[in-house]
């Protein structure tokens, strides 16, 4: 067994030995902080400490395996299985699941996930006859979960004059309603969603003292993973349950708090010193993920924030390449430069493609990239896209196995019941419903007393196939009982008929659906034979309640595994590559223009922070860029650089392949005309070459030009005659940038010109609509 402790820093070490009383570990991007979580927890446990005294609260899933899996190495596997392991949800659907009873829960209620609240949300926006125009299911959605994380029941959000003015300025006063009947028809489904999981742990603790009293009494020793994101939910749930014997342990990095859009409060980590004036604050500065360089550039730009915990961030690895900086007339270009980058750099350095990511602030900016790759037969996946256990013959057979374990989940029945296709319509099932809501019960409590109670007045051959159906979910639910979970659900995937749909359809797209059945099928054997070899439960309620509960990133394949990474800043953060690009850096994209906040102090440091998350991802290299145009909406907009470029020490970045101008008080007073030249200047170069300033003497000049400030608007660009444009000639497009006429062809007013631009695109162009300008 080795020294876990010469592993450490002394920084670290501080940290893993001092585990009695209120500790704050501020960790700074790449200091160590699992491992410092890790091993506090291996020393407790060496000095005697009961492992089921011990609570861990992370994130994600893959945290927590990764953790428990380092603390095994150290304690034995036997004694870190008994350890409170694991992320906010799964640790309080456990609790949730033990005091079931208190809340009037069953055991086995089924855990929606946001695709099945949606669903149930459309369904109740119907039934009370709202437009669903007006009432979108993703909005009011988001308004529930609002509520639920800030610990506001129906009944308090009906109450309350502030919230329903809100909903009313919005053009939507019925969302209290919904949200009334949204968590009656989920108690009658005997589910709860994800917000549920901590709105309900924190009424439990409330409304039953003994409870509370219990699992304080338990957990001697609290710890908390990334505490900078937790919402106001869970920071009192933490704090009651540590209330007894304050050993509470929190462990982050206010300099990457970036989720307050899912009610995460930064104030959480900023104030730890006055819930526990006793504190003992440990300062993990060490980076050893990141060069230098990229430490250096990360601090130049957090320092600009005042709401922060001081620190100096610092790296011990090689000096590394300065930052490089893209400026691309259009946003095509820019994805074209990161795109050669990309090539060039993969071939030259032997680095795997899997090394490389590329990061943006909204989704919408992936199109480009990915056209971008895809001509340079680039292999690339999108992290955060549609997952796995979201497609619909997935979730299909999931709504099998929930109906198997919970027969009252009315979304899962609703789903399934005609499915494979056994003659149960629309209209029977509108009726089930309908009786189901009348009778404030299930639609399987309607379905399980047929015929001898026709609540719904259907015909005998309805109620004939819907008993058929009750007769089949009756039988896997036996099997359930008595079989481990991968017998339970092949058995429902062949017996139910979907495998053998599946099966017959022979198309490309029939194929990749079974090809996913038979996936999760091995997914669900793998689960059984590690639940028979660890002793952990192996029944497929089990298999469900992890399903539930993953993360995205939990969720990558390892065929995913070399290839480029496109994804949001927000997505990557706890992910780390060795080549990095942070794109589309321009003011109102990022940082981002958000609804009614863009220009609060709290609003521009988040973005900051986001950015500096971004940049701290990267190992050995980083690269920065920008477009100088760019589509929004349909319209071409000129964009001015954003200004975190700007904020950054000009001594870590590297623009050998731009140069930009410089935005203090003596360039307000130049002239228009001058200002206009250097406008020309700026946007009339090569693709990727310098840009040329007139008293520019350093290469990089480190303050960026605003092009609003110079005045320039989209009818500055001006083509030249048509009838002088022939083959050979080098010319200029507004949107595509610079390009070789390849070839013309016609006769006017209809002449075609086919252009090669340098972005990699060739187009046939309309010269009378063109707008060409002839450069050589």
């Amino acid at each position: 067994m080795f020294d876990y402790l010469k592993e450490l820093n002394e920084s670290q070490r501080e940290a893993v030995l001092r585990t009695e009383g209120p500790a704050l570990v501020i960790a700074g991007a790449g200091s160590g902080k699992t491992r410092v979580l890790t091993y506090r927890i291996a020393n407790l446990l060496k000095q005697g400490a009961r492992p089921s005294s011990i609570l861990s609260l992370t994130f994600t899933n893959k945290a927590a395996r990764e953790m428990k899996e380092r603390i095994s190495a150290v304690v034995g596997e036997n004694t870190a299985r008994y350890l409170w392991m694991g992320t906010f949800h799964s640790i309080f659907a456990r609790i949730l699941r033990y005091e079931h009873e208190t809340l009037g829960y069953p055991s086995n209620f089924t855990i929606y996930d946001s695709a099945d609240s949606k669903s149930l949300i459309k369904t109740i926006i119907k039934s009370l006859q709202l437009d669903d125009k007006s009432y979108r299911p993703n909005v009011v959605a988001s308004r529930i979960s609002m509520a639920k994380n800030n610990l506001i029941t129906p009944s308090v959000y009906a109450n309350s004059a502030e919230i329903r003015n809100v909903d009313k300025n919005m053009r939507m006063p019925a969302i209290a309603t919904i949200y009334k009947e949204y968590a009656r028809r989920c108690f009658l489904s005997g589910a709860m969603d994800f917000d549920d999981l901590l709105l309900k742990t924190n009424l439990l603790f409330r409304d039953h003292p003994d409870v509370l009293q219990k699992y304080q009494e338990r957990f001697g020793y609290v710890m908390v993973d990334e505490y900078q994101d937790t919402n106001y939910s869970q920071y009192l749930i933490v704090k009651k349950l540590a209330a007894a014997h304050k050993n509470i342990c929190v462990v982050g990095d206010d300099a990457q708090s970036i989720y307050s859009f899912r009610g995460a409060r930064i104030e959480n980590i900023l104030n730890f010193k006055n819930d526990y004036p006793e504190h003992k604050v440990f300062k993990l500065e060490q980076n050893y993920r990141s060069t230098q360089t990229i430490v250096n550039a990360a601090n130049s730009i957090i320092a600009q924030n005042k709401k922060q915990i001081p620190k100096n961030v610092f790296s011990e690895k090689e000096v590394g390449k300065p930052i490089k900086i893209i400026s691309a007339l259009t946003d095509n270009e820019e994805g074209f430069l990161v795109a050669q980058e990309i090539a060039q750099t993969q071939l030259r350095d032997h680095y795997k493609y899997e090394d490389y990511a590329i990061l943006y602030r909204t989704n919408a900016q992936s199109r480009i990239f990915e056209e971008s790759l895809r001509k340079r037969n680039i292999p690339y996946k999108i992290y955060g896209g549609l997952s796995f256990y979201q497609r619909k013959e997935i979730k299909d057979l999931l709504s099998y196995f929930r109906m198997t374990i919970n027969p009252a989940d009315n979304e899962a029945l609703k789903r399934i019941i005609n499915y494979p296709a056994r003659g149960i319509g629309a209209t029977t099932l509108t009726k089930l419903e309908s009786a189901a809501i009348n009778n404030e019960t299930s639609i399987w409590n309607i379905v399980t007393v047929l015929p001898s109670v026709n609540y719904a007045n259907l015909n005998k051959g309805t109620v004939a196939k819907i008993l058929n159906f009750v007769d089949l979910i009756k039988r896997f639910h036996k099997l359930a009982e008595e079989s481990d979970a991968f017998v339970t659900a092949k058995t429902i995937a062949e017996q139910t008929g979907i495998l053998k749909e599946l099966y017959n359809d022979k198309s490309p797209e029939g194929l990749s659906r079974h090809e996913n059945i038979q996936e999760l099928l091995n997914g669900i054997q793998e689960f059984s034979i590690n639940a028979k070899e660890t002793g952990e439960p192996e029944k497929l309620e089990n298999y469900l309640e992890d399903v539930a509960l993953l993360t995205d990133q939990d969720n990558e394949k390892d065929e995913d595994k070399n290839k480029v990474t496109l994804m949001t800043v927000h997505s990557a953060k706890g992910l780390e590559f060795k080549n990095v690009f942070v794109v589309g850096l321009e003011e109102n994209l990022f940082p981002s223009q958000r609804q009614g906040e863009s220009n609060t102090q709290e609003a521009l440091e988040e973005e900051r922070r986001l950015f500096y998350v971004a940049l701290t991802r990267a190992e050995d290299n980083a690269c920065f860029s920008f477009a100088n145009q760019r589509y929004r909406w349909g319209n071409l907009d000129f964009c001015t650089p954003s200004r975190f470029l700007e904020e950054l020490d000009e001594r870590y970045l590297d623009s050998s392949g731009v140069e930009v101008l410089s935005r203090n008080s003596s360039r307000q007073h130049q002239s228009m005309s001058s200002a206009q030249k250097q406008v020309q200047q700026l946007t009339r170069r090569p693709a990727g070459s310098p840009i040329k300033t007139p008293d520019s003497q350093n290469i990089f000049n480190k303050k960026l030009v605003s092009l609003k400030e110079t005045g320039r608007t989209q009818d500055t660009f001006v083509g030249d005659d048509a009838s002088k444009i022939q083959s050979g000639m080098v010319v200029e497009h507004q949107r595509f940038g610079k390009g070789k006429v390849l070839q013309v062809e016609g006769v006017a007013p209809n002449i075609k010109a086919t252009v090669y631009f340098h972005s990699g695109a060739q187009k046939q162009l309309l010269l009378k609509f063109a707008k060409l300008k002839i450069i050589g």
